[in-house]
């Protein structure tokens, strides 16, 4: 995974939920979200942001959680965006 442009904030996580799944993502060698690294380094200013995400993500919806994860799968794919 390519570093972020914002070195400071992927290397300076504050203890957490998204620091511990940054560093067992990155001890499997497996890829993440670079987003958690906002969320690592401000966890406190971010936390309403995963809220909101999980709740327009996974909250009672005429469409079904997976059909919204393709759309912005998709919606990024055209974006060129890798998450």
């Amino acid at each position: 995974m390519e570093p972020m442009f914002l070195p400071g904030v992927e290397q300076d996580p504050k203890p957490g939920h998204y620091a511990d799944l940054i560093r067992m993502a990155g001890a499997r060698g497996m890829e993440y979200p670079q987003i958690w690294h906002m969320f690592a380094f401000l966890p406190q200013a971010t936390q309403h942001l995963a809220r909101f995400t999980q709740e327009i993500m996974r909250g009672p919806a005429p469409l079904s959680p997976g059909m919204r994860e393709l759309i912005a799968a998709y919606t990024s794919y055209r974006n060129d965006c890798p998450f």
